[in-house]
C-alpha cells in the first residue's frame, strides 16, 4: 500500500524578486501590472494583485542585483507548519525562523538544493480593502483597479536549477509536492519539473540553468482572467515601452496561454492565461515530455525563443 499523501503545504504564497532598479521596478508593477501597493518595510515594498486573498503576494526589494529573494508556501494549519518544520530539521536544508515578517506571522526558511531560500508559514493577514478600494461584491478581495494589465492574482514561478532531479525530490519529500509534467533528455537528465500543491496543474516549476549555476529567477507569472486579456497586455506593455521577449503563444506544457516581458531590474514576468486544465485525480501520473518532443516548439508552432532558455537573473559572469 502506498504512503498517505503529505497535503500540509496549502498553495504558494508570496515570492520575493529583487531589483537593482527598485524605484523604477515598483512603477512598473503598479503602473504596468496594475498591481496595489499593501505594505513597505525596510528596502521592501509589499503588493498584490487584485484578488490575492492575502495581503501581499509580491515582495520587491531593492538589492545590488536581481533574482529570487525567496519563495513562500502557506501551510493548511498550524499543526502543518510543525510537522513540516520537524521533517527539514537536520535534512541539512534549513535555515530557521523568521519572526517579524510583514503581512503573517513566524515563517521557517530553508534551503532547496540549488540554494533557492523557501519560506513556510501559516498565520497570515487576510487584505481588508480600504474605502476607496472595498469591492461591490463581498467574495471580491478588492475592486478592480482599472489600471494597465490589471493582473488578477499570483499563478506560479518558474526556479532555474543545476539539478533539476534533486529539487524534485526535496520538493516531493519535505513539502509534500506532486509532480504533474516534467522534461526528460535522451540521456536520461531531467530538464523540467512542474509541481502542485493544489488542484492547478502547476504552483511552481524548475528549469535547467543552462550556465550550471545555483539559485537563479527564471520568471514570476501572475493570472488574468482570459486569452483575450493576455493579448490586451501585450498592447499595454507595447504602450508603455515594456520588452516583449516571447509571445503570446500557447505552451505545449501544461498548455498556458502566454505572454512574457522583462520588469526594469531584470527580472522575467509572465501574464498568462492557464485555460481550464486541473489535475482533480489524486493518482495523477506525470507527463514525460522527450527531447525530441520538446524540440518541435509550442504548441501551435511558434519556436522557442533561444533567450527563454539563456535569460536568468542574477546575470551570471563569464569574465
Amino acid at each position: 500500500m502506498s504512503p498517505e499523501p503529505n497535503l500540509d503545504v496549502a498553495h504558494l504564497g508570496h515570492v520575493e524578486i529583487l531589483s537593482p532598479v527598485p524605484e523604477k521596478s515598483l512603477d512598473f508593477f503598479v503602473t504596468v501590472m496594475g498591481m496595489t501597493v499593501s505594505g513597505q518595510k525596510g528596502d521592501s515594498v509589499y503588493l498584490r494583485g487584485w484578488d490575492d486573498y492575502e495581503r501581499h503576494s509580491l515582495v520587491l526589494t531593492g538589492s545590488k542585483t536581481s533574482g529570487l529573494g525567496h519563495a513562500a508556501f502557506r501551510t493548511r494549519s498550524p499543526q502543518a507548519l510543525e510537522r513540516r518544520v520537524a521533517a527539514l530539521r537536520g535534512s541539512g536544508h534549513e535555515i530557521g525562523w523568521v519572526e517579524d515578517a510583514l503581512g503573517h506571522g513566524p515563517a521557517y526558511r530553508c534551503r532547496d538544493p540549488d540554494s533557492h531560500v523557501v519560506e513556510l508559514y501559516y498565520e497570515t493577514e487576510w487584505y481588508q480593502a480600504p474605502a476607496a478600494l472595498k469591492p461591490a461584491l463581498k467574495n471580491q478581495a478588492q475592486r478592480f483597479p482599472a489600471r494597465g494589465v490589471n493582473v488578477r492574482r499570483l499563478d506560479h514561478f518558474n526556479g532555474l536549477a543545476a539539478d533539476v532531479k534533486a529539487n524534485r525530490i526535496f520538493f516531493e519529500t519535505y513539502l509534500g509536492a506532486r509532480l504533474t509534467e516534467q522534461i526528460v533528455l535522451n540521456d536520461g537528465t531531467k530538464a523540467g519539473m512542474w509541481l502542485t500543491f493544489t488542484n492547478k496543474s502547476y504552483d511552481f516549476a524548475y528549469t535547467r540553468d543552462h550556465t550550471g549555476a545555483k539559485g537563479r529567477f527564471h520568471h514570476v507569472t501572475y493570472a488574468l482572467d482570459c486569452r483575450e486579456d493576455i493579448l490586451r497586455a501585450a498592447d499595454i506593455f507595447l504602450e508603455n515601452g515594456v520588452f516583449i521577449e516571447t509571445g503570446p503563444h500557447k505552451h505545449a506544457v501544461q498548455q498556458t496561454f502566454f505572454l512574457y516581458v522583462y520588469e526594469p531590474g531584470g527580472n522575467r514576468v509572465e501574464v498568462a492565461n492557464a485555460g481550464a486544465r486541473l489535475v482533480l485525480a489524486p493518482d495523477w501520473k506525470p507527463i514525460v515530455w522527450t527531447e525530441e518532443e520538446r524540440k518541435k516548439s509550442q504548441a501551435w508552432g511558434l519556436k522557442t525563443i533561444d533567450s527563454f532558455h539563456t535569460h536568468g537573473t542574477p546575470p551570471v559572469d563569464h569574465g
